[in-house]
């Protein structure tokens, strides 16, 4: 019975070792045909690279939230065609506030010159009583003509700024109100309110604008006149004196508006910072989506060039000494359809380094030689990352 049991076990043992044995061979077959498809397909050429083109990343300077990413995935593109939109005035909501805060300071200042100009405009009424005082009356009268001007463009370019940064809040509330609608969080009516207040301001801004024009033309006539009328006539000091305080003032006031204007539009330009494709491609990586944050040089797009312009070839120990630059090579499509062209090594690496692990010929065997760059001729139809082969070493 022992003996049995043990003649039984004895057979299992020798099975289970026939069975691992047969294992073991199955995988060092299957290794040696992989090797030998891969030495059978390479056996034509010297060596072996890889096709590979340009790899260029689209990213903002600056921090910002994306507000649009046009293209998809694999998607080809355009160089110079807009691919991401990026809110950047995050950065500079601090800065905007600060704006504002000035601007209500110009604002209360214009209101104190334009009090200011009003007993010396009744000054000059009531000092027309001789032609000489008429004359000094009618000088002065220019130049209030021309102050007055100068001070409503200023009141008006406030004041429009004002209105451009209100328009900007009211177009987010109506944005806001639009997609509450579309959820039924809120009643129509509520974007309704938001659209007639934003339609209604930009209407002013139309007209504030145009008023502008109409104002600046009127200043630059005014000061036509003022100049005719001073070149006819005897300079008299006393309506440069009257009215010299208040013009130097609005002269600073006119300096620190187009500071702030300058800062706003640079803010305005900003608020859809468009980024665009630097190459013609394909979109081969989408790392953000809309409404993510970003931090300056933080990627949103991968684009690739889908035509490749090099091969990146790996010689050999016995070959590190015959690569050169400027040396005539022959490269090769290995898959089908066949195709060969002459070209010229155009860069020589420095050092022996490891190679790709798609060129290795055993795949658990790391393989080493020196890189060098082949200028890819553009009749032979591959693509970024194929296996091509190189003769003429």
């Amino acid at each position: 019975m022992m003996k049995a049991k043990r003649a039984k076990g004895d057979h299992m043992s020798k099975r289970n070792t026939v069975h691992h044995v047969l294992q073991v061979g199955v995988w060092l077959v299957a290794v040696a045909i992989v090797i030998g498809l891969f030495r059978q397909r390479t056996q034509r050429f010297q060596v072996v690279g890889i096709a590979q083109g340009q790899v260029r990343q689209v990213a903002t300077n600056c921090a910002g939230r994306i507000m649009s990413v046009s293209p998809q995935l694999f998607d080809r593109v355009a160089a110079g065609q807009v691919v991401a939109v990026v809110d950047t005035v995050l950065d500079n909501e601090h800065q905007e506030e600060v704006l504002r805060a000035q601007l209500s300071t110009i604002s209360a200042k214009i209101a104190q010159l334009a009090a200011q100009l009003v007993p010396i405009q009744d000054e000059l009424r009531a000092s027309q009583v001789d032609r000489e005082t008429n004359r000094i009356a009618d000088l002065r009268q220019f130049t209030l003509d021309v102050e007055t001007a100068r001070l409503r463009i200023l009141q008006l370019k406030a004041q429009l700024a004002q209105d451009r940064m209100a328009l900007a809040d009211l177009a987010g509330a109506m944005k806001e109100a639009e997609e509450l609608v579309e959820k039924k969080a809120v009643a129509p009516l509520e974007y309704e309110r938001a659209k007639a207040q934003h339609d209604a301001l930009a209407q002013t801004i139309v007209e504030n604008v145009h008023l502008l024009e109409e104002t600046e033309t009127t200043l630059a006539q005014a000061q036509e006149r003022l100049d005719d009328y001073a070149s006819r006539e005897t300079f008299n000091p006393s309506a440069e004196s009257a009215l010299e305080p208040t013009r130097k003032e609005i002269a600073v006031q006119e300096g620190l508006m187009q500071e702030v204007s300058a800062q706003l539009n640079a803010i305005e330009q900003q608020r859809a910072l468009e980024l665009t494709s630097p190459v013609d491609g394909m979109v081969s990586q989408v790392w953000r989506a809309p409404g993510e944050a970003v931090t300056a040089g933080e990627p949103i797009l991968t684009i690739t060039v889908t035509r490749p312009t090099e091969v990146i070839g790996y010689a050999t120990q016995d070959q590190l000494g015959r690569v050169r630059e400027n040396m005539v090579v022959e490269v090769a499509r290995i898959n089908a359809p066949a195709q060969a062209a002459t070209s010229r090594v155009t860069y020589v690496g420095p050092a022996v380094v490891q190679m790709p692990e798609q060129l290795w010929q055993n795949p658990a065997m790391p393989q080493y030689g020196r890189p060098f760059k082949v200028k890819l001729p553009p009749e032979l139809a591959v693509i970024p990352g194929e296996v091509v082969g190189i003769r003429g070493l």
